[in-house]
């Protein structure tokens, strides 16, 4: 049985609702030229005139996954951060940022994507870093994307040398069943669980997502409210 967060099945896209989910937004600015950029190394050796939407989705998943740093403290959350171009300037950003930029690049090669918010219980945090999340239940971010006639949930998010540190499995992505965070690590602990669903968003939804960080994470935030604590790696707090 797929592991999905909610047992709905949603419906796949109008017609006339593509356009709007392959197209640029504020957020999801994959018309800039440094989004451009990224998306044309990551499907190098690819010919885009045959490859399938699943192939390029998935070329696209792995350049995001292990292309951009996870790293959760000192992050840009104002609504320059967030934009896709940004954050790969950037090189790092934890799901939040990791899911704008996918569902940026899948729009960029039409693949309708959305973003999707949910609360997360995650058992492998460091000591320190659930002292400024006030708990283990994470505010997370993942991105929806629609291929071959079904939306899919897609987690970019841990790149293979944090979860080499933290002794998890890298999450893979084959583009025609949903990619979630294994509910264990690699020695059969348990590692994270889906909690609350917030749904599917066609760009960033800035107030209601900074909302859910103020509220849920307030010692997690820096002191212009703008981005999250600095002077922290969760590389090494890995034990």
């Amino acid at each position: 049985m797929t592991d999905t967060l909610t047992d709905a099945v949603p419906a796949p896209p109008a017609a006339e609702d593509l356009d709007r989910l392959t197209a640029a937004t504020d957020f999801l600015d994959h018309d800039h030229e440094t989004v451009r950029a990224f998306v044309d190394k990551a499907l190098q050796g690819v010919d885009r005139a045959t490859a399938t939407p699943v192939e390029l989705a998935v070329a696209l998943y792995y350049a995001v996954r292990d292309g951009i740093h996870y790293e959760v403290y000192g992050a840009d959350l104002s609504p320059q951060g967030l934009k896709a171009s940004s954050i790969i300037t950037g090189g790092k950003g934890f799901c939040l940022h990791k899911s704008v930029l996918y569902a940026a690049a899948c729009r960029s090669v039409g693949i309708p994507a959305r973003l999707h918010y949910s609360d997360v219980r995650n058992h492998l945090a460091s000591d320190r870093l659930r002292s400024y999340i006030g708990g283990d239940v994470f505010f997370h971010g993942l991105a929806t994307v629609y291929l071959e006639g079904r939306w899919l949930q897609v987690t970019p998010v841990f790149n293979k040398l944090l979860c080499r540190l933290y002794g998890m499995t890298p999450l893979e992505f084959d583009g025609r069943s949903d990619s979630l965070y294994h509910p264990f690590d690699a020695q059969g602990r348990q590692s994270m669980e889906f909690l609350t669903d917030h749904g599917d968003f066609d760009d960033v939804p800035y107030e209601f997502v900074m909302g859910n960080m103020r509220r849920k994470h307030p010692k997690f935030l820096d002191a212009e409210g703008t981005g999250t604590v600095s002077g922290g790696s969760l590389a090494d707090e890995a034990s």
